[in-house]
């Protein structure tokens, strides 16, 4: 709601939302000059925005690297802020930068990680909630709130778009060197794991603006720019969905080719034929452990290495149907060191006590660089406090100790092809 000050005439945003008490009113002073204040000015916002979704929906399918390229240069053009990111969550909670557009004589953080602690488990709630965060100067006061003495509770301002920041969160920004940020939640579909439902929200990631000045963005295009994240939530998660379907449609087809081939011939025609049990999931070595008979297939442990592993499987599993790991050593396997670098990561089913389906892959030897020390010793007081980080040069590090994790539609289909040949 747009109103004027009765005192002195000057406009202010009036933000609502609700709380458990009541209605909280946010006057967010507005400036005169604002093209958005008009009527007219609030509808071009939405036109920019409606334009940048029909650029979005306008892509070829089957490439999430240019719709996060084409969301950046969009919010850039709607914002002019001096970077704008696509900061990418992955499954252990650190944050990758996968697309950036930025002033010219800016460094880059495409391609840099950032550890989970940047962003903790608390900010990423809130996120969920209030899904702009605006901040206008990371070095203005912050002033305390007065409250009226009838409240007997602490007013909760986690909605309000004037809530000041954590005073770690702008001496980090400060660090970065960068004074305001526009910070924008990408939502999609959660998994249906851990008892959620179908349609519960992720957070996958943010699309975060830092300016190397105080920056204001008025009301209106924040809103542009919240209904920009709606539209390109909703294309990230269809096109996130349809790679899992291609996945799941090429693991069906093999799954169906092995199982036929159990059913007409002797199990060991999945090792010894094509399509083979390598061709299920993607793996850098198989094996078939079938009534003492060792029938392996690309990159394996030894014959003696492998009834070592079924030994400390029947010790350490031997309630279980099976077991996946993207490292050895992280499971407990005492002897993964010796496996060296070849064998890191394994699936296996159980058929029965004696018989075993195995799948292999080797350590993923990939370089990742880190926007500064993940744990710099800088950033800890005398009494061990974290501080936020004063470092953010990037370094390397090479990641050998693990595979790439085993795929939800990877482990259904090594469960099916188990129970086939568990019946046969």
């Amino acid at each position: 709601v747009w109103i004027h000050s009765k005192a002195n005439e000057k406009p202010f945003y009036a933000i609502l939302h609700r709380i458990d008490v009541g209605i909280v009113i946010d006057l967010e002073p507005a400036r005169i000059e604002d093209p958005a204040l008009s009527i007219a000015g609030a509808v071009q916002s939405q036109k920019l925005a409606v334009r940048a979704i029909s650029q979005l929906q306008s892509l070829p399918g089957g490439d999430v690297k240019l719709l996060c390229d084409t969301v950046v240069e969009s919010v850039r053009q709607l914002t002019a802020y001096d970077r704008v990111m696509v900061y990418k969550f992955h499954e252990d909670e650190h944050g990758e930068v996968v697309a950036e557009s930025k002033r010219a004589d800016l460094e880059p953080y495409l391609g840099l990680h950032y550890p989970s602690t940047d962003i903790p488990q608390a900010s990423r709630f809130l996120f969920k909630q209030n899904r702009v965060r605006m901040i206008v100067d990371c070095h203005a006061d912050s002033v305390s709130v007065v409250q009226d003495e009838r409240l007997r509770q602490p007013l909760c301002l986690v909605g309000s778009t004037l809530r000041a920041p954590h005073g770690c969160h702008s001496q980090y920004m400060a660090n970065m060197g960068s004074i305001a940020s526009l910070v924008m939640a990408v939502i999609i579909n959660g998994n249906d794991d851990e008892g959620s439902t179908r349609n519960a929200m992720r957070l996958w990631g943010l699309v975060v603006c830092h300016h190397t000045s105080p920056r204001s963005i008025p009301f209106p295009l924040r809103y542009a720019c919240e209904f920009l994240m709606q539209a390109f939530g909703l294309q990230l998660n269809m096109e996130l969905q349809l790679s899992a379907q291609v996945l799941e449609k090429r693991v069906l087809r093999t799954q169906t080719l092995l199982c036929d081939m159990i059913l007409r011939e002797s199990p060991t025609g999945i090792v010894t034929q094509s399509p083979s049990i390598m061709d299920l999931v993607k793996c850098d070595g198989a094996a078939l452990l079938f009534r003492g008979k060792y029938y392996p297939l690309g990159v394996t442990p030894t014959e003696l290495q492998l009834k070592d592993i079924v030994q400390w499987l029947l010790s350490n599993h031997g309630d279980s149907t099976g077991l996946s790991t993207d490292s050895l050593a992280d499971a407990g396997y005492p002897g993964a060191l010796a496996l060296a670098d070849a064998v890191c990561g394994m699936a296996v089913a159980f058929i029965t006590r004696s018989d075993f389906l195995f799948w292999f892959r080797s350590h993923t030897a990939k370089e990742v660089k880190w926007g500064g020390a993940k744990h710099h010793p800088e950033d800890k007081d005398d009494v061990q406090r974290m501080h936020p980080r004063s470092s953010f040069k990037a370094f390397l590090e090479v990641v050998k100790s693990r595979s790439l994790p085993w795929e939800n539609a990877e482990m259904d289909a090594i469960h099916s092809l188990q129970l086939i040949l568990r019946d046969s």
